[in-house]
């Protein structure tokens, strides 16, 4: 969806709210005191009204924005900026975009919605087979420069009816990467199970950390490379989502810090995984935003 459209959509600040409601009607309102699913709307106080109890959940509660109180708009731009392009935008430019006056509260709420994105993405797993890597990203402070280790999985399918004359043999479909707390055998072994369905074959290149995945996933292959400057054909897809979230990292953020670099990682992936949905993929994000609180 493009800036004309968007705006053809959601002209001002009611249309966002009523949209925004008419999103909370279509997925339901459950009591937060007595669970009970029949609500009613109360027009001049602008909150649902609990059939059973009398309780009242605001427009906001139980979803991404609640306890936010920047407008509407604010949050629908803010969706359709991170979903109408490949590169998404910073705070920074974002607040600028807005005319806010605070860096904040813009921040704080791009940071809630990559945190969905990767709720999103968590429940599901990758499969058939997947090539599984180490690499390490750059904070970028200038004079402590830190390296932080992710894992990355990306799921790699031969071209069917591939011939010897085509470039690529292999395609992509999904992906998945995560910060690395702990770099011991033990951690990178719970996270690639939290990523990688038990019944996939795994890709690696040979790391002696890698070597029990054998004993959770249905098969392991490990391909010891010793010219490094060949590894990319063994693990073609994981090293092009690698050098891709750098330059993307790089280009729009410039740094990222340790403890907010997962959620960075969720806004990519969470693009890639979708990335033919086309203009559906502000509606998805809008649906995740208003179905159900994540926090």
């Amino acid at each position: 969806m493009n800036l004309m459209n968007f705006f053809r959509r959601f002209p001002n600040e009611e249309s966002c709210r009523l949209d925004f409601k008419n999103k909370r009607d279509q997925a339901g309102i459950i009591c937060k005191k007595c669970a009970c699913k029949e609500h009613y709307w109360k027009e001049d106080k602008q909150v649902y009204q609990c059939k059973n109890c009398s309780f009242r959940t605001s427009l906001r509660s139980g979803t991404v924005m609640e306890s936010s109180k920047l407008p509407f708009q604010y949050w629908y731009i803010s969706m359709h900026l991170l979903t109408a392009t490949k590169k998404g935008i910073s705070a920074l430019e974002l607040q600028r975009q807005l005319g806010h006056k605070r860096y904040e509260p813009i921040w704080y709420m791009l940071h809630k919605l990559r945190l969905i994105m990767g709720k999103s993405d968590d429940k599901y797993q990758l499969n058939d087979s997947v090539e599984l890597d180490e690499a390490f990203l750059s904070n970028g402070s200038e004079g402590n420069v830190k390296k932080v280790p992710i894992l990355v999985a990306a799921e790699s399918i031969p071209v069917s009816g591939f011939k010897k004359k085509q470039k690529i043999k292999y395609q992509s479909r999904y992906i998945k990467m995560t910060v690395l707390e702990s770099r011991t055998k033990e951690g990178l072994l719970y996270e690639a199970k939290k990523m990688i369905n038990k019944e996939s074959e795994v890709i690696t290149d040979g790391a002696p950390s890698f070597k029990t995945l054998s004993s959770i996933f249905r098969k392991h292959q490990a391909f010891i490379v010793k010219d490094k400057s060949k590894i990319s054909k063994i693990q073609p897809w994981a090293h092009i989502v690698i050098s891709n979230v750098k330059r993307w990292l790089l280009g729009i953020h410039h740094s990222a810090h340790p403890k907010y670099l997962q959620n960075y990682l969720n806004e990519f992936c969470y693009k890639y995984n979708r990335r033919y949905f086309g203009e559906n993929l502000f509606d998805n994000l809008l649906f995740h935003a208003s179905s159900k609180s994540w926090f």
